[in-house]
């Protein structure tokens, strides 16, 4: 099982007490988005969990104790940063700042552990074209010698997407091939290796890559192990992904990036983040007399772990 902290909300930047405790006492409790009444309980002793994919915006609240779990751990980080500024991610550490953060990050675990995810994609009269490619130049510059790749998105234009961000521009065909042919450009020009997520057919003509952003090949290579031929079945519609079991929850995370779409709105993210106890093994809350607790599926894709091979396993 490979345990996800970061899809729902940014556990990282905004509940990382809770997560270390977690860890400390080995099991975690998470609702079942489509029937919130059932409850699965993880194990999370290091025999139990093949990997741990992080996924945040900001890992200064964790550097100087990752190494708890990266030491038990095989683990996968994810950093977003963005061209965007306070208009569109109010509580989001300024470019530079999540820069410096990355670096440090980088040291810690490594590049090939690291990738760098410039998403989502979207158009306003002030972040154009030019804007994004600028801004993605300057951070390929500083990002080149400490991530493994990168992976950027397009927005999905959701209803509630429009309503938050009024000036929103359509993205069409034809621009997003301008976007991808452009970053393909100066990804290639500083080495990385670019990644598109979710995406329909045709970037690879610019040496994009459109595999899953999380494969068990990859998680294998850069954590020395090898697991089972699996189906990757994704977490949504055209993703690519190794499925994962995510420990957030959703209408959560205080970020208030307005393009999010994890979040409905701030009013329930406020009522849900009063609820949070760091000693709850749920994000957020405790368990309901109404609810059914449940041993979540715990299954290992892995093969061996690198330190011994079977005959068998050749």
């Amino acid at each position: 099982m490979i345990l996800n902290v970061g899809l729902r909300t940014d556990i990282v930047n905004h509940y990382s007490d809770w997560l270390f405790q977690r860890f400390r006492e080995g099991y975690v409790y998470a609702r079942n988005p489509l029937f919130p009444s059932r409850v699965n309980a993880y194990e999370l002793s290091p025999d139990k969990i093949d990997g741990v994919s992080f996924c945040s915006k900001n890992y200064s609240p964790v550097l100087g104790r990752l190494h708890e779990i990266t030491d038990r751990y095989r683990t996968y980080f994810y950093y977003t940063i963005t061209a965007y500024g306070k208009d569109l991610e109010p509580a989001i550490p300024p470019i530079g700042e999540s820069v410096d953060t990355l670096k440090e990050l980088s040291k810690l675990v490594g590049k090939d552990r690291l990738v760098w995810r410039y998403d989502p994609v979207l158009l306003t009269n002030i972040y154009t074209v030019e804007r994004h490619l600028d801004t993605f130049e300057c951070l390929c510059s500083a990002l080149a010698p400490y991530v493994r790749k990168c992976i950027f998105s397009f927005v999905e234009m959701f209803i509630k997407i429009s309503q938050k961000i009024p000036g929103i521009l359509s993205l069409k065909k034809e621009k997003k091939h301008v976007l991808a042919s452009g970053m393909a450009v100066i990804a290639q020009k500083y080495k990385i290796p670019l990644q598109i997520c979710c995406a329909e057919s045709g970037y690879d003509i610019y040496g994009i890559s459109q595999e899953g952003c999380l494969t068990l090949d990859e998680y294998g290579e850069v954590n020395g192990c090898r697991f089972r031929h699996t189906p990757h079945l994704g977490n949504k519609a055209g993703c690519k992904c190794i499925v994962s079991r995510d420990i957030g929850w959703y209408d959560s995370c205080p970020s208030e990036c307005l393009y999010c779409n994890a979040n409905r709105g701030m009013e329930d993210v406020k009522a849900n983040y009063a609820l949070h106890d760091p000693a709850s093994p749920l994000l957020i809350g405790h368990l309901k007399p109404e609810d059914t607790l449940l041993k979540g599926v715990q299954n290992s894709f892995l093969l061996h772990d690198g330190k011994q091979i079977s005959l068998f396993d050749l």
